[in-house]
């Protein structure tokens, strides 16, 4: 059986650029869960809860509006508000009602919670390490996170 036409301009994937192309949707589904068993594993913490302390650590005076967490995460809003709650209640943030609109609420960051973060950072990083970094020691990293932002549509 033969190969269906393809439009003018689209040309069939070479075996190196399939090979790639392969690679990177395996590793789509695989690094997202190596990252959170490791995390799971040794700090008994998800990947999305430290990411949330992370923003919020990194953020301006350690507070962010739910809504801009939310994205920064790749959550909805309502799963932002269900983890927010979790980890309010933990004593890793406060939310607090947003001064400049009435209906918005902040995300803050506790003592508690950069304590956490600090806790869990070296299980993150070594993880980090290990699945990623380790593989890439003869490539041009610059390069890579050139193409890796152009492919997220941050270029």
């Amino acid at each position: 059986m033969s190969a269906p036409a393809l439009p003018p301009g689209i040309t069939p994937l070479t075996a190196e650029e399939e090979a790639v192309m392969r690679a990177l949707g395996r590793l789509m589904l695989v690094l997202p869960r190596a990252l959170t068993t490791d995390l799971e594993r040794d700090q008994r913490m998800s990947a999305s809860e430290y990411s949330v302390l992370r923003n919020l650590s990194e953020s301006r005076c350690g507070s962010m509006r739910m809504t801009e967490l939310a994205l920064a995460c790749d959550m909805s809003l309502s799963g932002m508000t269900r983890l927010a709650a979790k980890l309010e209640a933990q004593g890793f943030l406060k939310r607090t009602k947003c001064d400049s609109d009435a209906r918005g609420w902040n995300a803050v960051l506790t003592e508690q919670g950069l304590a956490r973060l600090e806790e869990a950072w070296p299980t993150h990083l070594a993880s980090v390490r290990r699945h990623i970094f380790d593989h890439l020691a003869d490539l041009d990293l610059p390069t890579l996170a050139k193409a890796l932002n152009a492919m997220a549509g941050d270029d």
